[in-house]
């Protein structure tokens, strides 16, 4: 199946069970959703999936699960965040055998490589594969900036293809357009910036209160492309109490909690992480009831 990166790719919640086990059904549950709702693609084993605390049989069992349940409707890409470029390639090697359909690929993790180590780990990986790549550039969290020169070594790959933009910096979807045209796919991945990088061209949204909300996220997308714009707007200013649960440490917890409200999923955590508690989540509470219960009615945006 072919990956566009167009559209919206939710960053998928990992359920667990009270007991620590993945929570199959309730994947499936949330998976139905984010498909009913118009989805343009699936992100497995990301941040918000907790990656750094799933075993590869794990990984290998959301792989198999959502390409059964999507059934071909959408593309299933699974994220790469490895501290050694040499397990990043056995991941993604893995991956394309499980029947992936693309890769997020994010910088080695915990050891703060310099440029020039940074483009040979991207080159690494996408030497071991021939599934398409979006590069996470995520220099806020993970302390590593890819440039645009580093782009322009990376696009060398025939299979880098897409960029998913969580720089914070809005303008640098016009640096990307304005150097490279079509030739990577921009993807927002910040929750409280993707209307705007929508409107300033960017191809699509990695999304994360969409695993609470889908048909919001969705609906403000579509719009955007359909050119309402003050539709899109109304709904994001809606929206954007919401949204800021993506840009906090506990994201994790915060968009579970959400998804629990919203009937599509659990608040079970993996340690080291805990469930919240006490006045934090009540306060996160708050704004998760408040925005349930001033949900706006949509238009019909599946057929725009």
């Amino acid at each position: 199946m072919e990956v566009t990166w167009k559209g919206v790719y939710p960053a998928m919640l990992t359920p667990f069970t009270a007991e620590d086990q993945v929570d199959l059904p309730l994947f499936d549950l949330n998976t139905d959703a984010l498909l009913e709702a118009g989805v343009d693609g699936l992100i497995l084993a990301g941040s918000l999936g907790e990656a750094s605390t799933l075993s590869t049989d794990e990984k290998k069992a959301l792989v198999a699960r959502t390409l059964q349940r999507t059934a071909g409707r959408v593309p299933v890409v699974l994220n790469i965040a490895e501290a050694s470029t040499r397990e990043a390639v056995h991941q993604a090697r893995l991956a394309e055998s499980w029947g992936a359909h693309g890769l997020m690929l994010l910088p080695p993790m915990r050891y703060r490589s310099d440029n020039r180590e940074t483009i040979h780990h991207f080159q690494a990986v996408a030497a071991a594969t021939h599934l398409p790549i979006m590069i996470y550039n995520n220099p806020v969290d993970y302390g590593i900036q890819i440039t645009i020169d580093m782009f322009a070594e990376l696009v060398r790959h025939e299979n880098i293809t897409a960029v998913k933009e969580s720089t914070r910096d809005v303008t640098n979807v016009t640096r990307l357009r304005n150097r490279f045209g079509d030739r990577l796919q921009i993807l927002c991945g910040v929750d409280t910036l993707a209307l705007e990088e929508l409107l300033l061209g960017a191809d699509g949204w990695v999304a994360g209160l969409v695993d609470a909300f889908p048909r919001e996220t969705i609906a403000i997308y579509r719009l955007a492309r359909a050119g309402r714009r003050d539709e899109a707007v109304a709904i994001y200013r809606w929206f954007m109490p919401l949204l800021e649960l993506d840009i906090h440490p506990k994201l994790v917890q915060y968009i579970k909690l959400a998804a629990a409200q919203t009937g599509i999923g659990s608040e079970h955590v993996r340690l080291p992480r805990l469930p919240l508690a006490g006045d934090e989540r009540q306060r996160i509470l708050e704004v998760i009831t408040t925005g349930i219960r001033t949900r706006p009615l949509l238009p019909d945006y599946l057929h725009l």
